[in-house]
């Protein structure tokens, strides 16, 4: 990135927290600046501080960031204790008979488990791993429909020291055979099948071609009972939940480990190359992801909870899995999708159970945006107190439809910026105390040093794109990619020397500090010298108001480098033949006339959906090579929607 990326997005509105939320925030302005000065002044000290105070140690520690072998940085590597000790046991005498975890099916069946409950749930589950021979360091791969058992797994798992990689139920029996493989994992946790907006997903048949693909690490399958289908079992091998935990002991006592102890590894979903299994550990983990649902989402004793992500993903590990465990929350955990049986689903499910804190994806918010606002409107959403989005950044016209349409007008957005890599939340807002602005990610939280630079590592001016960069390590870092050295320090380290790590994110910060994040460094497009964030084009053609969704790519171009290929979802029809023309015509002046002349897209393609992964993200490397005209021949089995393909291609 030889020239800095050019920032041509303006966005001037400015939100400041409601009074009444910021009079009962956990954190004010003043409490804030105070977390800032001291994160600012002590490093060290206000991480083993922090940790001190969030996490019940079995062994305290006395050092606090081991940086010896940096880039492998060591945090509070003496001390020991229990992740699931930490989620589930310390709050039995206080809340043991509160909600833990109320959970709603595809079908609209709910079940409410206590703390009480799932520790006697974990417990008992943790027993029956030990009685098929696993132990303290043991991998252990769960593929799960979003059952309350899939966290009772990870919570068993980490309950006795395994290390667990959950495998999200949507990938294919190719993708769960190379993440089995390259965790030389020991056993294999599944379902008979999941159930998710009406359909049936044969998962235990997908485990079963896995291993017919060779896995020979496995020695043992254990079968949830989810859907009452027939499938086949494996004599010797596989065993069903409710056997395995038969007669077992609802007491378990959890395995002390160090502070570095691996927790679970996650295998990034890449468009290309081998999984990449991003390595955590235990005890800097979990400081993050309480302190951030403490601090970004504010939770207190009463709220009610909502992650809508699934367990598959890191979203769905720190923000459902662990954090609101370690914190005491109560949550809801569903597992069907937002659009099933209608359109309305989502805002049913905050309506029942009294949601006042709902956490989020911009892509669902533009799907459910794209339906209209009467659909929510019909459902009491008073209880929100709080809106949340996650995964990429969010087009300020969506940001806008969530504040005024879902929260009312009434309820802070924290927009926030992490990744699988870095654990927890990075850069958000924290909501009690800070102005935010539709479509940034506001500021770095206390501790987090981030930055945006150039080639040479230096700070860029404000409004200047870069690369986004954290300067200092922080406890819940990714500490290393499993079996795979070279990959860590390659993809992570090597750009600035160790020195920084990079996060493959473009960014700008403007003149107030906020961070606006302009997409993936590698969706950056050269037009004629000047190098263009795609998110920035992306929010241009939202903004419009005939726009619910588009995606905007680069294809070679003789004469400016790159061309802009935009992809558009309208609302309502799509439009053809002599309509399409004139709307082309009016999307192209359009963002002519927000960005300018350099941005206007060659060419707009209307389409009815775009790519996109289970876990909403769109797999733009598809769109990039229908955008050149190349024949599809990577794996698609991970899309929700394969069958938008041909219609992208113009074939349908």
């Amino acid at each position: 990135m030889s020239e800095n990326i050019e920032s041509v997005l303006h966005e001037e509105r400015v939100f400041n927290p409601p009074e009444a939320f910021a009079a009962n925030a956990r954190i004010d302005k003043a409490r804030l600046a105070e977390l800032h000065e001291k994160a600012e002044k002590d490093y060290e000290g206000f991480w083993g501080d922090l940790a001190r105070e969030e996490i019940d140690w079995h062994k305290p520690f006395t050092r606090i960031l081991d940086d010896s072998n940096a880039p492998h940085f060591e945090w509070f590597n003496d001390g020991e204790l229990n992740v699931s000790y930490n989620c589930i046991d310390r709050h039995l005498e206080t809340r043991g008979d509160k909600a833990a975890i109320i959970w709603e099916s595809d079908e609209g069946d709910s079940l409410t488990i206590t703390y009480k409950d799932l520790h006697d749930r974990v417990a008992q589950f943790a027993n029956a791993l030990k009685a098929q021979s696993i132990e303290k360091g043991d991998r252990v791969v769960i593929y799960m429909p979003m059952v309350p058992e899939a966290v009772v797994a990870m919570q068993a798992c980490a309950r006795i020291g395994a290390i667990h990689s959950v495998v999200f139920g949507g990938f294919s029996a190719e993708a769960l055979r190379d993440r089995i493989n390259d965790a030389g994992a020991k056993m294999v946790i599944t379902a008979d099948a999941g159930k998710r907006g009406g359909r049936t997903v044969p998962l235990k048949k997908q485990a079963d071609t896995a291993m017919e693909h060779g896995c020979p690490s496995i020695e043992k399958m254990v079968v949830y009972r989810r859907a009452e289908g027939d499938v086949h079992m494996e004599d010797g091998r596989d065993v069903w939940w409710h056997d395995a935990i038969d007669g077992q002991s609802t007491e378990c006592a959890p395995e002390i480990v160090d502070a570095e102890h691996p927790l679970f590894l996650l295998y990034t979903s890449g468009s290309t190359g081998k999984p990449k299994g991003v390595q955590h550990a235990s005890a800097g983990y979990l400081l993050n992801a309480a302190l951030t649902n403490k601090w970004v989402f504010d939770l207190h004793d009463d709220d009610v909870f909502w992650c809508t992500a699934d367990v598959g993903w890191i979203t769905g590990h720190t923000y459902i899995a662990y954090g609101p465990l370690a914190v005491g929350a109560t949550q809801v955990m569903f597992e069907g999708v937002p659009t099933y049986p209608d359109g309305g689903r989502f805002w049913k499910v905050c309506q029942d159970h009294g949601v006042t804190v709902f956490y989020t994806a911009p892509t669902a918010i533009r799907a459910l945006m794209k339906l209209g606002e009467d659909i929510p409107r019909n459902y009491d959403l008073s209880r929100l107190r709080l809106l949340g989005t996650v995964g990429e950044p969010i087009n300020p016209e969506a940001w806008m439809w969530y504040h005024e349409v879902i929260g009312g007008g009434r309820c802070p957005i924290v927009d926030t910026w992490w990744q699988t890599e870095t654990g927890a939340h990075m850069i958000a807002p924290i909501p009690g105390a800070e102005p935010t602005k539709p479509g940034s990610c506001t500021t770095a939280l206390p501790g987090i040093m981030a930055d945006v630079v150039d080639d040479d590592g230096n700070s860029v001016d404000p409004d200047h794109g870069g690369y986004l960069v954290i300067k200092k390590p922080w406890p819940s870092m990714l500490r290393t990619v499993w079996n795979n050295e070279a990959r860590f320090r390659s993809s992570y380290w090597e750009k600035f020397d160790n020195k920084y790590y990079l996060a493959g994110d473009s960014a700008r910060r403007d003149r107030d500090g906020y961070f606006w994040i302009m997409g993936r460094i590698d969706d950056v497009l050269s037009v004629s010298g000047h190098r263009l964030g795609t998110m920035e084009i992306e929010s241009a053609l939202v903004s419009h108001e005939k726009v619910a969704e588009a995606a905007v790519v680069g294809r070679p171009h003789d004469v400016k480098g790159e061309a802009v290929v935009a992809y558009v979802i309208c609302k309502g029809d799509r439009p053809t033949g002599d309509e399409a023309e004139a709307m082309t015509k009016a999307l192209r002046d359009w963002v002519t006339q927000e960005i300018g002349p350099i941005a206007k897209p060659d060419d707009i393609r209307f389409t009815e959906g775009l790519p996109k992964t289970r876990s909403g993200k769109i797999m733009r490397r598809l769109l990039r090579s229908i955008a050149k005209g190349e024949e599809i021949t990577s794996d698609t089995s991970t899309l929700e929607n394969e069958e938008i393909i041909p219609q992208l291609q113009g074939k349908a």
